[in-house]
């Protein structure tokens, strides 16, 4: 993300000027990523202070309990480019904050998938049963591979053959 290549030189861009776009893309993809991330961070929040939540069995409640550190670690991840550029502010160091950034938001988006199956898998076993709560992780899951893995690998190695920029 952060070396130069004959795409960039397209653009007619110092390092500097790509390294600013570049930091600017990171931090629209932390805030959508940040969004998602906080709606689901409130939900489960609030659960623990339904009045059915007491109803949940020991190993529900752990389920529940695992899913609010992966909520939190993913805005921690998320939010940890921003900390790193209030700390490298000014030091010539954009490309390491980019770079870093990209890292982070790689590792966000392992955590939030996580997260996101985690939530759907533990709903469905509050309110249908532990066998639907499965499949509909498994099904969501492959989703998740399929459009944030697959899919996006698929059109880097096509657009790579083709040449485009």
């Amino acid at each position: 993300m952060t070396g130069s290549t004959d795409r960039d030189a397209l653009r007619n861009e110092t390092p500097a000027e790509r390294y600013d776009r570049n930091w600017i893309e990171v931090l629209q993809e932390l805030r959508v990523l940040q969004t998602g991330t906080q709606i689901l961070t409130g939900f489960l929040l609030a659960l623990a202070f339904q009045p059915a939540f007491l109803d949940l069995a020991e190993g529900q409640r752990i389920f529940y309990l695992v899913l609010v550190v992966l909520s939190a670690l993913s805005a921690v991840i998320a939010l940890a480019p921003v900390a790193l550029h209030r700390i490298l502010f000014r030091e010539g160091a954009k490309g390491t904050i980019v770079a870093y950034g990209h890292a982070s938001l790689q590792s966000a988006l392992v955590i939030v998938s996580l997260l996101l199956v985690g939530v759907v898998a533990f709903i469905f076993d509050v309110v249908v049963s532990d066998t639907a709560s499965w499949i509909a992780a498994i099904v969501l899951a492959v989703f998740v591979v399929v459009l944030w893995l697959i899919v996006p690998l698929f059109l880097r190695s096509r657009r790579n053959r083709r040449g485009e920029s």
